[in-house]
């Protein structure tokens, strides 16, 4: 059987407001912990806590993921100043 090789090449990912979107997550996780909290009981009756606690670790995890997102972002705006820079001075010089 033959290797299996793409006939095209893959797009471009698409780059949209990223802090943004990971902050609402982060926020929806949260609502949803608080919104379950004044049940842990009946999520304890059934053997379902884990609800409750998914919703906190995915709260926590955005957490990290905005700390991750803003930096990315940060990163990728001194990148094309740099680049923009280093032209300009390369424009300058001829």
């Amino acid at each position: 059987m033959a290797k299996w090789t793409p006939k095209h090449e893959a797009p471009e990912p698409l780059e949209g407001p990223v802090v943004a979107t990971i902050t609402g997550g982060t926020i929806l996780w949260f609502v949803l912990f608080l919104v379950q909290l004044p049940f842990y009981g009946w999520f304890d009756d059934r053997d379902a806590t884990w609800w409750v606690w998914t919703c906190l670790a995915g709260a926590g995890l955005g957490l990290i993921g905005i700390w991750y997102v803003r930096g990315r972002d940060a990163a990728l705006k001194r990148a094309a100043e740099d680049s923009a820079r280093k032209a300009a001075e390369a424009g300058a010089s001829e």
